[in-house]
């Protein structure tokens, strides 16, 4: 397949001029997904037959297919154009985009907006990075309403310091001057702390972490500092988790407090997936950063799925 230049679109006034039709869409996507030349999704050692009516067909199952066979872009009729804005959009804004946001500025339904979203964070969750090393900080924060907010029927007693009996828990570990990997668990223990840090963090790093007990475990595991919050002490000597703390507030509570007000507890690991791929994504352009999330897209997403049935 003959590669095709669509220029620098790293503005949306660019991103237009760079996809001014639906033509334009399918050929980038063409040129993304397939490279090589057309690959059948129902045989991929199979010849390839291009259709008048732009479809293409596998000489060896006799099926029909497009380029949105077997990516997020299946199984809708809107136009693969507004699914570009969209995903344009949606990676791009500093502070994310809603779902009532994106309806009004791409012209669809708010439903539509919305599963829209949650498949394009699925674009996010399939960025693999190796394993964090080097200096790597590690922390929590809890995601859920703030008690003195609340109504006087709906407090919550005793709810203070790392208690998530009315939030959620988030373990985070970034590597500092890399990237981020976030997941949500069931509690701050060292049996739901372990886990995901040794599966995400090579064991040549160090680690540097508060006082939190439930980091005992992987403080044997590894070479690791602490520094001791309980103790007013934030930073002690190289050891601090100023910059994890730094992305829990810029990248992620930021958003929680101005885009998305209420987020259920079953989908924030896609949120926290969302956050970051555009943490972990800070440094390079606004075209490249849509150019990852395209190829990612290679994964077919259905309403069920999304809403967990």
């Amino acid at each position: 397949m003959e590669k095709l230049n669509f220029g620098a679109f790293n503005s949306l006034y660019d991103f237009f001029g760079a996809f001014p039709d639906e033509e334009a869409c399918i050929a980038f996507l063409e040129n993304k997904l397939w490279p090589d030349g057309v690959v059948s999704p129902y045989d991929p050692t199979s010849k390839v037959y291009r259709r008048g009516d732009g479809m293409y067909r596998c000489k060896n199952t006799g099926k029909n297919f497009n380029v949105r066979i077997g990516t997020i872009f299946e199984g809708t009729k809107l136009p693969l154009r507004k699914w570009f804005i969209g995903l344009y959009l949606h990676h791009n804004h500093k502070k994310a985009i809603s779902a009532t946001q994106l309806a009004k500025d791409i012209g669809v339904t708010l439903k539509t907006a919305w599963f829209m979203l949650h498949k394009f964070r699925k674009t996010s969750h399939v960025v693999h990075f190796q394993k964090l090393d080097g200096e790597v900080e590690l922390d929590e924060t809890f995601v859920g309403g703030k008690n003195h907010n609340r109504h006087a029927d709906k407090k919550v007693p005793k709810c203070q310091g790392r208690s998530f009996k009315d939030k959620v828990p988030v373990m985070g570990m970034l590597q500092r001057g890399g990237a981020v990997i976030c997941k949500v668990v069931n509690d701050t223990s060292v049996k739901s702390l372990t886990p995901p840090i040794l599966k995400s963090v090579a064991r040549t790093a160090t680690l540097f972490t508060d006082e939190w007990r439930g980091y005992d475990l992987v403080r044997k595991l590894y070479k690791a500092e602490i520094v001791d919050h309980s103790r007013k002490q934030y930073v002690n000597g190289n050891a601090y988790t100023n910059s994890i703390e730094g992305f829990w507030g810029n990248f992620c509570k930021r958003v929680f407090h101005a885009i998305y007000n209420k987020v259920s507890r079953k989908y924030l690991q896609r949120y926290f997936d969302e956050f970051s791929f555009r943490f972990n994504t800070r440094n390079v352009s606004n075209a490249t950063r849509f150019e990852m999330a395209i190829a990612n897209s290679q994964i077919r997403v259905t309403q069920n799925q999304i809403v967990g049935r």
